[in-house]
């Protein structure tokens, strides 16, 4: 079914979030130093909220129509799988651009809540690059295999990347939370082994050393309306849903303005190319915040 393509319009188109016109938005929804330091240290920043209720509502509501098979918008996704994995006793749906499709996933990209922390970690102006949505039904999600968010995207450069995983439920260890492992940020970019359904396939390209890391990951346990940030190496999974409630997440992915594209081909489908040296700009791409901006 058709539906506008909300990726023309470059400004929130509702009121469901508060714009930060000023100095003292700003420094309210800025990180503190320690917090900084602490996403340096260990590739993540967990616990900020980022929605309230009114918010949840809206973004769970609009959520519940992309699981219709001939939803509006249809046509708009990048990708759009209702089970990316092979297995379909273990679903895990997983999609890309819902900005496209409705308000409320439209507007979310513009929450200072998310983009004041994220110019902070990316030290400058952020740029929009995807969404995506992840979701697990209550007893029988699928898993989100151990993977770098960066090794998706080296389509662009340089690694100036940013991912917020943002709780739309609670997300606990039961339901299949996202999993980290400290400092993996540091290693080198690993290759893509898959993502949805070999848990362990990332063990094959790992050292000696790197391996034993993974004998102590950390769940980070989030309420419904918080998220996470982390690096773009950053190793992180997350396991299958057996319990009683679903888990369903968004995703915004975020560069650093100035971010360019190394191939001619569209970044995403049915996105406008930008050219292999060209900034990530245009229709696709757009400006979300400058703490600096031009006068």
């Amino acid at each position: 079914m058709n539906r506008s393509d909300l990726a023309t319009r470059h400004e929130p188109m509702t009121d469901l979030f508060t714009a930060a016109t000023t100095a003292e938005d700003v420094a309210r929804h800025g990180l503190d130093r320690e917090q900084v330091a602490l996403f340096r240290e260990q590739g993540y920043l967990p616990g900020t909220r980022v929605l309230n209720d009114e918010q949840l509502r809206t973004l769970r509501s609009e959520l519940e129509e992309f699981f219709a098979a001939a939803h509006a918008g249809s046509d708009l996704w990048y990708e759009y799988h209702s089970n990316e994995s092979s297995d379909p006793d273990s679903v895990l749906f997983h999609a890309l651009g819902a900005w496209r499709l409705r308000p409320g996933f439209h507007d979310l990209l513009w929450n200072p809540a998310i983009t004041v922390p994220a110019s902070q970690l990316l030290d400058g102006a952020v740029r929009f690059w995807h969404d995506q949505l992840f979701c697990k039904p209550a007893r029988h999600g699928g898993l989100v295999a151990w993977h770098q968010d960066y090794s998706y995207w080296t389509r662009t450069s340089p690694m100036a990347h940013l991912t917020c995983w943002i709780a739309l439920d609670d997300s606990t260890v039961d339901n299949g939370c996202v999993h980290y492992i400290p400092g993996s940020h540091t290693w080198d970019l690993l290759p893509i082994t898959g993502l949805a359904d070999d848990m362990h396939a990332i063990r094959s390209v790992l050292n000696d050393e790197q391996r034993t890391r993974f004998d102590n990951p950390v769940a980070v346990e989030l309420s419904a309306g918080e998220c996470v940030f982390h690096h773009p190496l950053m190793v992180h999974g997350s396991f299958e849903n057996h319990s009683d409630h679903k888990r369903r997440a968004t995703v915004i992915n975020v560069v650093r303005d100035g971010v360019c594209s190394q191939s001619d081909e569209p970044l995403l489908s049915g996105a406008d190319v930008v050219p292999a040296g060209d900034t990530l700009a245009g229709r696709f791409y757009p400006l979300l915040f400058d703490p600096q901006p031009s006068t």
